[in-house]
């Protein structure tokens, strides 16, 4: 999945991404989704997003909270959410559905 970007001050491309994006909610500088997976899909989803993270130079968090992982994706300092934490997140929805066999 790739967005397609314009001018900023054409679009909200953030709105746009994530109604791509389901699951996805924002809050705040940040994106966050909630993933219902047993211990070795959460094991095997994580090896997944860190290779995607690392090659995007971004640090997602990533938790578990009573079977269920917890991916926030974003910069903390406020500086808002850009192209490259909305391509993770996209990522991020392609391996999960990788891990569940989810079409």
């Amino acid at each position: 999945m790739r967005a397609l970007w314009r001018s900023r001050a054409e679009r909200d491309y953030l709105s746009d991404a994530l109604t791509l994006l389901s699951g996805w909610t924002r809050e705040g500088p940040q994106i966050k989704r909630t993933l219902t997976l047993d211990d070795s899909q959460h094991a095997a989803l994580t090896e997944r997003i860190k290779v995607v993270a690392d090659a995007l130079h971004l640090r997602p968090e990533i938790r578990r909270l009573d079977g269920h992982t917890q991916v926030r994706v974003g910069c903390r300092d406020g500086t808002g959410i850009t192209e490259r934490e909305v391509t993770l997140a996209a990522r991020i929805e392609d391996a999960y559905r990788a891990v569940t066999g989810a079409q």
